[in-house]
């Protein structure tokens, strides 16, 4: 079934390459969406697609990459996006932010 999460994870996740950490998985589970830092020092990530790899997705960011320490995620299911063509990095005012792949 296909759904849409939106989380917001909070602790050591800003300048750890916790966005890349989770660009790579959510391309490797072929989840669309997108990931940004915030002004408060939390990530917000928005993907969609198949239950288990939004299941996966959610135990990655639960983890993080090595140097990061996630304290909390909020989790939330929303409307789907029909116009969401891939998962992306964006910066905080929402334009497209490419990292190296």
């Amino acid at each position: 079934m296909l759904k849409r999460e939106h989380l917001i994870v909070s602790g050591v996740v800003q300048g750890v390459g916790f966005r890349k950490f989770i660009e790579r998985r959510a391309k490797e589970l072929d989840l669309r969406g997108w990931v940004r830092n915030l002004d408060d020092g939390t990530v917000e990530i928005s993907a969609q697609g198949q239950n288990y790899a939004l299941d996966e997705l959610f135990r990655c960011a639960i983890k993080g990459p090595d140097r990061a320490k996630v304290v909390s995620i909020q989790k939330k299911e929303t409307a789907l996006d029909c116009k969401l063509e891939r998962f992306r990095v964006l910066t905080e005012s929402g334009t497209v932010f490419e990292l190296n792949t």
